[in-house]
């Protein structure tokens, strides 16, 4: 394999394991190569030295954490189309492998590839919450809803033993400032105490995405997220625990998951959930490789339809990014999704009473040796 050109000053990747695409190295992944990103000078190709090497059991990749080295938690955005002006992404990077997810180019300006790398090498920001603290201490700082999984999972597995999510949670809480989360993982029920705290008093709406209810698909697509009936489940243990749920039919893929959109909503609100929402398939940059890769591989008989009715979708081309079109897409098909979205929740009684959370509440807890005001 002819290796990727290093980033200059980028040391810390010097300790990441040599990444390949060979079937079986990458089992359990999502991705079925790992190209050079887009601003790279040179690509990676996989080749036989003639000794047969990669006829040999291989290793399974594993997955590489380095340290994140921003100084700075929150980020703002100005996009029209989406509820929040801020987020908050404790990683970056993300194991569940999902093959659609529109983040993968993300990596592509740490020098890494969208692919394998984007589920193998990760970034962790371990001083996440005392950052939070920082920023949220500011006096000009101004409270509105934190939005969290909107890049990358907060719940992906690593969570698990990092607890950096958990940890923002406890800062949220003691500043009284609401937050969102969008989650594909039942991790999400460990916290369900600091969400409850934060539910009592409106300051917390909780959404798992649930792409699809069969096992054999989510495993292809999705293979190291939690499986669709965990993800039902959570959304159980959520609900019973008064805390606001939502399920997320996203991405809905033509010809692929779209058939089973009513059957999700039901599902969802047979356990407690009030809201629903979905999102069209987003293919920006290297995505569209990516996902046509994998179509090929797992679903050859159909992967030209699904492409096909994804460029009707999206004025004849494989994305389209204008803002208010990009989550939704235009045309015949696209309109016939949403009219089933919408009938399917107006039956269900789904979205029928939709709040804002509480910005009144925030306010920068004391820190030790602050003196108590007198009145």
């Amino acid at each position: 394999m002819q290796e990727k050109k290093k980033l200059a000053g980028a040391a810390s990747l010097a300790q990441t394991p040599e990444v390949t695409a060979h079937a079986k190295a990458r089992r359990g992944r999502g991705s079925g190569s790992n190209a050079s990103g887009r601003f790279e000078t040179t690509q990676r190709v996989l080749l036989d030295d003639g000794w047969g090497s990669l006829d040999e059991d291989l290793p399974k990749l594993r997955t590489t954490i380095l340290r994140d080295a921003s100084r700075t938690i929150i980020t703002r955005n100005k996009s029209p189309d989406i509820s929040f002006d801020r987020s908050i992404n404790p990683y970056k990077g993300c194991e569940h492998g999902c093959i659609y997810c529109f983040a993968r180019p993300t990596h592509a300006y740490l020098g890494l590839s969208p692919g394998l790398d984007f589920e193998t090498i990760l970034f962790e920001k371990p001083n996440a919450a005392q950052l939070l603290e920082q920023e949220l201490r500011d006096p000009n700082y101004k409270p509105r809803v934190i939005a969290m999984g909107t890049n990358t999972d907060p719940y992906q597995p690593i969570e698990r033993t990092r607890m950096i999510t958990r940890q923002v949670l406890e800062v949220l809480l003691a500043f009284g400032h609401p937050v969102t989360i969008v989650t594909k993982s039942a991790l999400i029920t460990r916290d369900i105490d600091i969400l409850s705290a934060l539910a009592k008093r409106n300051l917390t709406k909780v959404a798992l995405s649930v792409t699809t209810l069969d096992r054999k698909l989510s495993r292809k697509m999705e293979p190291r997220a939690s499986t669709p009936g965990r993800r039902i489940e959570a959304l159980k243990q959520l609900s019973d625990a008064g805390i606001p749920t939502a399920v997320m039919v996203a991405p809905v893929i033509p010809a692929l998951n779209d058939a089973e959109i009513e059957e999700i909503l039901e599902r969802a609100v047979e356990v407690g959930v009030k809201q629903a929402a979905y999102i069209i398939l987003r293919m920006p940059l290297e995505i569209k490789d990516l996902f046509r890769e994998w179509l090929e591989e797992h679903y050859p008989d159909r992967a030209a339809h699904v492409i096909d009715l994804i460029r009707q979708m999206r004025n004849g081309k494989d994305y389209d990014a204008q803002w208010g079109k990009r989550m939704r897409g235009t045309g015949p098909y696209a309109e016939m999704i949403a009219r089933r979205v919408h009938l399917a929740t107006r039956r269900l009684g789904l979205n029928h009473i939709v709040s804002d959370l509480d910005v009144t509440q925030f306010k920068p807890p004391l820190k030790p040796g602050d003196q108590m005001a007198l009145l």
